[in-house]
């Protein structure tokens, strides 16, 4: 009997093992860290409510996961920002992993002529004190 129960056990634990974790696997390679967007999706819309800015100046805003290495200071998902009076402007917000603050990053994409191009001067909606989201990768 004791046999028996040790042996659904451990068929259950390695069921769980070879299903579970690729599943959750792929889900993360395809759709990003849940914990990363939950706070994205719970702090950066606060902060753009705190400067000013409601959904009546937001053309489109959500959660985006980068395909590339950013500063390791940061939570790896970004938040775009898209605003009305400046619709080939897409901006960047990353969360802080110490003291979750959220920051703006210096890199935003500009569309022209039907093309991206990263650009990282002064814009209507910049920030002071923004940060490069390229630093502090290693």
């Amino acid at each position: 009997m004791i046999k028996k129960k040790i042996l659904i056990i451990t068929s259950t634990l390695i069921a769980v093992i070879v299903f579970a974790l690729p599943t959750g696997f792929i889900y993360v390679l395809n759709n990003g860290n849940p914990y990363t967007k939950y706070i994205a999706n719970k702090y950066v819309p606060k902060y753009l409510e705190a400067k000013g800015y409601t959904d009546e100046k937001i053309e489109e805003s959500h959660f985006v996961e980068p395909k590339h290495l950013i500063n390791k200071d940061f939570y790896h998902g970004h938040y775009m920002v898209i605003f009305k009076d400046e619709p080939n402007t897409t901006y960047y917000y990353g969360i802080t992993k110490k003291g979750k603050q959220v920051q703006q990053f210096c890199e935003k994409n500009r569309l022209s002529d039907g093309i991206t191009e990263i650009f990282e001067g002064e814009t209507k909606h910049s920030e002071h004190d923004c940060k490069n989201s390229l630093d502090n990768r290693d």
